[in-house]
């Protein structure tokens, strides 16, 4: 029995800021004060907080250590787990109240979350089964196999209202009903972790958090639907994930977990991997289907759909990591429980990948029908600097942008499609004031026109000719009408693409003319950019009787753009310096250097 155990965050965030170095150096300095055989070092997953990593949290007493070096490890060892005194300087500081300490769920990140599919990311070890089977793990598989039937298992999952966390949010257990209705001698269950969204990492922390939590729920669906196979499809970009993927499914099938016979009940069911090479169009189900299958991840036409004939042309069920991630909860305690949280016709909770513009960067799960307002101002601690909040793209690519008269929306499924937007995987990017909405349609659409798989004309072309159209707004090239044809061709794509990608690709666009047309009637008329992001229509100019004749700014131009006037203003003893706007290459370096805010763009 250890006396203290000491958890350190092992997910991609902290890791990449050396927190697996922290552990080495923290094991290396407990032996060395004869503490190893009373400390316990736990490598997890993500705890959610990652704008504060590397993570270290100290228990019994809950301290959360924020932001933590190698460097810090010997006096966390000598003064907290030796002498038993809390280093306060790398406390998380909203769990410092005076003399105590908060827990975390008292802090304002945590206190409005539910974490279900997250419910052992940063608790457990994810390479260590016997942590996941401490958590009851693999009692909602045993709960199944042995008192429940296939059709119980399905009812259960309709009866709870989950749907879909990976796109358009179709209902489970539908899915489920539909592959286990059709007889085939062979059946598959699949599982999306591609995860090709710009600025979303839910499911690859799940994977590098909780991976048992996605293979149970993959047998369960199996028992379910009468499959004896599951397939993995895991972008290789996430070797973390991967590696405990591996890791998971070896000691699954060590405890016979996976395999033949499980439970001594007959049910055999096993997994494999399939590594993506990043491509988005595999977040479709029939591209991923066909890429597991050894072939161009392209689109097939449905129907047929996959419950019928998906895999190999068998009947194939397919869900992505935060689904699965739901599955031996509701088993467990009931879909009543599930369908208790969230709204009438979105059920549970989300996890949102919060990024962009905002103070707390990181992994939240809220109750569906939590507002934006709240995920932004009170979990996610504001917008940075005290800049006003412009817009969140929920959805990525996929999505659109929800403009400030929204921000009190309640996030469901239903609601965001409504305010043209949607749910997709989760991801969540904040914009502020000096975000321009139409660089942001483009950012977008420059990424589906590079991942367009090409198969269809709507999307192949569709989407390159409204790149065009974007490009030549944001230089100043764009009239009026272009706006109209814009919107024209934006729902051609929609209505003609062969699959989601397509389909979804101009909501962008149409979300940003929805609601920040005056921002692109702005580009097209004034030829002005107002949040000063497109270089064809800015201006750098030096206000002469700020200038103080310095010299730094044209020393740093790269191009020799700027150079000394006659003119010396009041009070100053050194003559000004002007731009050559014709040799200006709108770098910025000008700005960067002045220190007397003598330069402005415009």
């Amino acid at each position: 029995m250890y006396r203290s155990n000491v958890l350190v965050c092992g997910g991609t965030g902290c890791t990449s800021s050396n927190s697996l170095k922290i552990v080495d150096r923290l094991k290396e300095e407990l032996a060395a004060k004869g503490l190893d055989k009373e400390v316990n070092v736990i490598t997890t997953g993500c705890f959610g907080l990652c704008a504060l990593g590397p993570i270290m949290v100290v228990y019994p007493e809950g301290s959360f250590y924020s932001m933590v070096s190698v460097d810090d490890v010997p006096e966390i060892v000598e003064e907290h787990l030796l002498k038993g005194r809390i280093v306060t300087r790398l406390l998380y500081q909203e769990t410092v109240q005076e003399d105590t300490i908060k827990s975390l769920n008292e802090t304002a990140f945590y206190a409005k979350q539910k974490r279900v599919a997250l419910r052992n990311c940063g608790v457990i070890d994810p390479e260590k089964i016997d942590d996941y089977i401490a958590m009851d793990g693999y009692a909602a598989l045993g709960k199944v196999l042995t008192e429940m039937t296939p059709e119980q298992v399905i009812q259960t999952i309709l009866d709870s209202g989950l749907r879909g966390r990976g796109g358009a949010g179709f209902p489970t257990g539908l899915k489920w009903k539909f592959a286990a209705a059709n007889d085939a001698d062979q059946k598959y269950v699949c599982c999306n972790a591609d995860e090709g969204d710009p600025g979303a990492f839910m499911d690859r922390s799940v994977l590098e958090g909780d991976p048992h939590a996605v293979l149970e729920a993959m047998a369960i669906a199996g028992y379910a639907i009468g499959a004896s196979k599951g397939y993995i499809y895991v972008r290789a970009e996430y070797p973390i994930a991967v590696k405990r993927l591996r890791i998971a499914i070896e000691q699954a099938h060590e405890y016979g977990l996976l395999g033949e016979d499980i439970f001594g009940t007959g049910f055999n069911f096993d997994i494999k991997l399939r590594l993506g090479a990043g491509a988005f169009v595999c977040g479709e189900e029939t591209s991923l289907m066909t890429s597991i299958e050894g072939k161009r991840g392209e689109p097939r036409p449905r129907p047929p759909f996959p419950a019928l004939k998906g895999l190999y042309r068998k009947p194939t069920i397919l869900n992505n990591v935060e689904t699965y991630a739901n599955i031996a909860q509701i088993i467990l305690n009931g879909p009543e429980w599930f369908a208790s949280m969230g709204t009438e016709k979105s059920k549970g909770t989300k996890v949102f990948a919060l990024g962009g513009k905002i103070n707390h960067t990181g992994l939240v799960e809220v109750p569906m029908g939590t507002t934006l307002r709240e995920i932004i101002y009170e979990i996610g601690g504001g917008i940075p600097n005290g800049k006003k909040f412009k817009a969140a793209q929920t959805g990525g690519p996929s999505g659109g942008c929800i403009p400030t008269e929204h921000l009190d929306v309640q996030i469901d499924y239903d609601n965001l499609l409504a305010i043209g937007s949607m749910m997709g995987s989760g991801g969540l990017i904040v914009m502020d004031e000096d975000n321009c909405m139409v660089d942001v349609a483009k950012f977008f659409l420059e990424f589906t026109v590079d991942e367009s798989c090409g198969k269809c004309t709507p999307c192949r072309i569709g989407t390159k000719r409204l790149l065009e159209m974007l490009e030549k707004i944001t230089k100043g090239q764009g009239t009026m009408e272009m706006l109209d044809e814009m919107e024209e061709l934006c729902y051609y794509i929609k209505a003609n693409s062969l699959c989601g990608l397509g389909q979804t690709a101009p909501n962008p666009v149409l979300s940003t003319l929805r609601y920040f047309r005056d921002e692109y009637e702005a580009h097209v008329k004034d030829k002005k950019c107002v949040a000063g992001v497109c270089k064809d229509l800015l201006e750098f100019t030096i206000e002469k009787d700020k200038c103080i004749g310095c010299g730094m700014c044209s020393r740093k131009c790269p191009v020799g753009a700027i150079s000394v006037t006659d003119y010396i203003a009041p009070g100053k003893k050194k003559p000004a310096f002007e731009i050559d706007h014709n040799k200006c290459i709108k770098c910025g370096a000008c700005i960067s250097t002045c220190k007397f805010g003598a330069i402005f763009k415009g």
